[in-house]
């Protein structure tokens, strides 16, 4: 045996090659680049604000020194709060308001593989309502998590003499949380006394009574789903969470109870291993912010996690798209190791979910769980050169902007001031320009779109909106508002704006490819234009290529074409195009001339034969579709 050991030992993977050291790898990039900026094609500078490099080494984590010394379970938890696995807690969202239709629907999920449900509260108003919500339902095997609720002191009372004796032992949560109102509504709910005294109340009055419940909620996706970054989501929410903090130790709360009665729930976005270093990021600040508040036991450090898929980069256009976007989600968000996650369904966005949609959100993690084994592996990120190093940074980036926030008087006053509201109106903005112009692809909307798609009949319009805690009404809006939203939004007000146009007035707009010449470029640029003007729902005539100029001008104009592309390669086009527009134009004064492509050198000249627009890579696609739809009469 010793022998197999010993052999086993010299005959190591890859162990007679000889190591290549960095300065080698430096050196043959550079040699590849020939001359091209490094820092410009390789470095990639990341909207969080920090830099990413092409590749790392075990090198790069030696400067990470402690960080890289504890284990799962063991403070500052970086690497997870359980040592003995990865198991979280499958939760569904059950909008539904009345309790008794509400009821049927969390014991249907529980009985098919949830183990937790949101509850919609905002309907319950006495005891026969919360029973007839919870009838049936174990609330020891099934977390209870509750939101949009008038009075959550009212409903922990309730909740507790409900639940009798077992009221010590069943989990879950309430989403109070002043700071997300006040961030949505631009105001207090009641008043700032009155909204800060209710979490107090919770904690002090029904903690011991609901010692598994997290009575605080920090809606740190409120701040995702408004186009943030993910450091300002990140820094934002642990932000909220030291103010909940501070408000409960000033009223007498220990340090301790104060910091198990506080959940954080994250959203899980497309950014797959950033969303990952996130959550570990999130632990380890977390407990050096309690750490401060001198706790009598460090587990009180670990920080409590909800993963929610993302809203912002969901689409109403190719919907079943979003369940391959909600799939990595979960995976970031298991691999970033979240206690509880809900999968929100595929089609939430236009319609209310049904029975389908919602087994496929949550087949999803039981798939995760049952056929991955993803359940079993704790940090299975641990010691990834390229994770551990995103973590540091992510951790570094969204630690500076904490601070920044506490120098503003702390989170309720950043919020006050419009600081929190500022940035990530900022944020969103340079999002918003990125999809616009498809340096963010949203598949299936503002590129490769299903040309023969039409959702507009499929979108469900809520005849009553129950709306959730954050929305109720309440004071009029005094202070600046933070405003949630998808990035899709603005092209498929464009799209939808085209079915519209063609249910009530008439055909949709069409759109005719005059191809022409060398036949690679044809081909490409026939199938830019394809994409381009598919994203407004326009009806797109392709087509094998002219031979002559007054060949495709004729066939144009017997197409009874809105707007004709004339597609070929920029050195063909000084012949091609003056002709091919002078005719057009000629024929049909009205109809729109556009060249796939910018010939910079020949512009003045094809715009003085009549050329309207030229579409390229570098166009600002939603606006320059707006334009088309205002002149088309499409959008007014």
């Amino acid at each position: 045996m010793d022998n197999i050991k010993n052999k086993n030992e010299e005959q190591r993977l890859f162990g007679e090659f000889p190591p290549v050291t960095t300065a080698d790898w430096e050196a043959k990039i550079l040699e590849d680049l020939k001359g091209a900026d490094y820092e410009k094609k390789l470095i990639w500078k990341t909207a969080e604000g920090f830099s990413v490099k092409p590749y790392y080494r075990a090198e790069d984590l030696e400067a990470m020194g402690s960080l890289l010394d504890t284990l799962p379970g063991q403070f500052p938890f970086v690497r997870g709060n359980n040592a003995e696995s990865n198991n979280w807690k499958i939760c569904q969202e059950i909008e539904t308001a009345n309790p008794r239709a509400a009821n049927a629907l969390a014991r249907e999920v529980l009985d098919k593989g949830a183990n937790a449900v949101s509850l919609y509260a905002g309907k319950i108003s006495g005891a026969d309502d919360l029973k007839a919500m919870l009838e049936g339902i174990d609330p020891v095997k099934s977390s209870l998590c509750f939101h949009s609720s008038k009075s959550y002191a009212a409903l922990a009372g309730l909740l507790v003499n409900h639940l009798g004796d077992k009221a010590g032992k069943a989990s879950g949560s309430f989403n109070c949380d002043p700071v997300s109102h006040l961030l949505l509504n631009g105001n207090f709910h009641t008043s700032r006394e009155k909204d800060l005294a209710e979490p107090v109340e919770l904690v002090k009055s029904y903690s011991d009574k609901l010692p598994y419940y997290r009575m605080i909620t920090v809606n740190a996706h409120h701040f995702h789903n408004s186009g943030s970054t993910l450091v300002q989501e990140l820094a934002f929410a642990l932000a909220a969470g030291n103010e909940y903090m501070a408000l409960l130790t000033q009223n007498g709360i220990s340090a301790d109870k104060a910091a198990q009665s506080i959940k954080f729930s994250f959203a899980a976005g497309s950014n797959y291993f950033m969303e990952i270093a996130k959550l570990r990021a999130a632990r380890l600040l977390w407990a050096k912010i309690v750490e401060q508040y001198n706790p009598a036991s460090p587990e009180s450090a670990k920080m409590h996690i909800h993963s929610v898929t993302a809203d912002w980069n969901k689409t109403i256009f190719d919907p079943y798209v979003n369940m391959l976007r909600t799939t990595t989600e979960s995976m970031s968000a298991v691999l970033g190791g979240a206690d509880t996650i809900t999968v929100l369904p595929f089609d939430i966005y236009y319609k209310e979910p049904d029975a389908f949609s919602m087994r496929i959100a949550r087949n999803q993690q039981i798939i995760l769980k049952e056929e991955s084994g993803l359940d079993k592996v704790v940090d299975p990120a641990a010691g990834s050169y390229y994770i551990e190093n995103l973590t540091a940074s992510m951790a570094d980036a969204a630690w500076k902007l904490f601070l920044e926030t506490e120098e503003k008087g702390g989170m309720l006053e950043a919020v006050l001031s419009g600081f929190v509201q500022d940035a990530v109106a900022a944020s969103a903005k340079q999002k918003n320009a990125d999809i616009a112009s498809r340096r963010t692809i949203l598949l299936g909307t503002n590129q490769y779109p299903n040309l023969i798609e039409n959702m507009l009949e499929k979108i469900q319009v809520d005849e009553e909106d129950e709306g959730e805690e954050e929305h109720q009404a309440g004071p009029a809006a005094l202070y600046k508002v933070m405003v949630p939203y998808r990035g899709a939004d603005g092209f498929e007000d464009l799209r939808l704006a085209t079915e519209i146009y063609h249910s009530e007035e008439g055909p949709r707009p069409h759109v005719f490819l005059l191809t022409m010449g060398n036949l690679a470029m044809r081909k490409a640029r026939a199938g830019f234009s394809t994409n381009f003007f598919g994203c407004a729902g326009y009806q797109i005539t392709d087509n094998p290529g002219f031979a002559t100029v007054d060949e495709g001008v004729k066939a144009a104009l017997d197409a009874k074409a809105d707007i004709v592309v004339i597609c070929s390669s920029d050195e063909e086009y000084a012949e091609i195009v003056p002709a091919a527009a002078r005719a057009l134009k000629a024929a049909r004064p009205e109809v729109l001339v556009v060249v796939a492509g910018y010939p910079k050198e020949i512009l003045d000249s094809l715009k003085e034969a009549g050329v309207d627009e030229f579409i390229h890579v570098r166009t600002n696609v939603m606006e320059s579709l707006y334009a088309f739809q205002q002149k088309l009469g499409v959008m007014y």
